[in-house]
């Protein structure tokens, strides 16, 4: 769903439409959502709220991005870095998912939570649980990844788990010149 203008654009045309016209706002707010191509108002205001934010995330990122999604355990960062991978592959582009936490059934079935069909995107998906991952592992494992790539790293914290490893900002830096030198997007949880 895409609309001409955000919704609260959309709701001051539709004000100024109502006080110009002398109509009730009711019946203005139904004309501007008829000019996007809908019935009534309220089932573009239900249209809107139903796009997923992952959707509207993905269209704003560019090769060479990196995205950092945080929040308290249990309030989705997986399964919002998931999507975001689903709506790449969506557009033709491949998702690739490196984890030190998840085996590959746990990542099938919050395909599945999210409403997507892991089979559909059997040849655009690589996951990677191996144990040895750090920016150095990420950046040979991409090494032939095309460009528009998402990748997500879960967790960014665990990739200095390893004494053998640089710190994490050393790997954070390795792996951002990597991402713009690639036309990577990269996604750390």
């Amino acid at each position: 769903m895409k609309l001409s203008a955000p919704i609260y654009h959309l709701k001051r045309q539709a004000r100024l439409l109502s006080r110009e016209g002398k109509i009730a706002l009711h019946e203005a707010l139904d004309r501007v959502a008829a000019q996007e191509g809908f019935t009534s108002w309220s089932l573009l205001a239900a249209k809107a709220a139903e796009a997923a934010p992952a959707g509207r995330l993905f269209v704003q990122l560019a090769p060479g991005d990196l995205v950092l999604v945080g929040a308290r355990p249990g309030h989705g960062k997986t399964l919002m870095s998931l999507e975001l991978a689903v709506e790449a592959m969506k557009s033709g582009h491949r998702g690739v998912f490196f984890t030190l936490e998840y085996t590959q059934r746990d990542v099938l079935d919050r395909f599945r939570a999210i409403g997507a069909d892991p089979t559909r995107f059997n040849d655009q998906f690589t996951f990677d649980s191996s144990d040895a991952i750090s920016a150095a592992y990420v950046v040979k494992a991409l090494g032939s990844a095309p460009r528009g790539t998402l990748v997500v790293i879960d967790y960014l914290q665990l990739l200095d788990q390893k004494r053998e490893n640089p710190d994490l900002m050393a790997q954070v830096r390795t792996l951002k010149a990597f991402a713009r030198d690639r036309g990577l997007i990269l996604v750390f949880i």
